[in-house]
């Protein structure tokens, strides 16, 4: 899994920067010893590199859109949206707004992280082996997922501190 965000040219700019006002430290550095992102004060990269570890032993679903069902579903219930599937698509509100506020009840955000080994295993089964390599669309969604995890996890680390 580690090969797959790898020194990425665009992933601290799709998924660190919606970030930028939490910290405006979002760019990451590659250490090629390491094969990690170098850890910096009030950067989101050692947060990354914990979740890049989990991805990696994570049990990817063959349908993963099902945990961000789980989600929207929660949303449905707890918070009332008005929202519902259309087909493939949820449609009543933004997509990615639908997927952080059911997160926000998705316990140590299990189903956020199976949907995001998911995406990335449909990528590696289409012959996409690398972040920077993906489809547009899919890297956008993934994107999305990754930087709804960081939040909620950077949000939990400052409510218990």
């Amino acid at each position: 899994m580690n090969h797959f965000f790898d020194d990425s040219d665009i992933l601290d700019y799709e998924v660190l920067r919606p970030l930028s006002h939490i910290t405006l430290n979002w760019e990451l550095s590659w250490d090629i010893n390491e094969k990690k992102y170098i850890t910096e004060e009030d950067s989101f990269a050692g947060l990354l590199n914990e979740l890049i570890d989990e991805l990696e032993s994570a049990n990817p679903p063959r349908k993963y859109h099902d945990n961000e069902d789980r989600l929207a579903e929660n949303v449905k219930r707890s918070l009332g949206w008005n929202i519902q599937k259309r087909g493939k698509f949820w449609v009543g509100a933004d997509y990615d707004s639908i997927i952080e506020q059911g997160g926000f009840n998705d316990i140590n955000e299990a189903d956020l992280v199976l949907a995001a080994a998911g995406r990335i295993k449909a990528a590696q089964d289409r012959g996409q082996n690398h972040y920077d390599e993906m489809e547009q669309s899919h890297r956008r969604m993934l994107a999305a997922v990754i930087t709804i995890i960081l939040y909620h996890r950077d949000y939990m680390r400052h409510m218990n501190a």
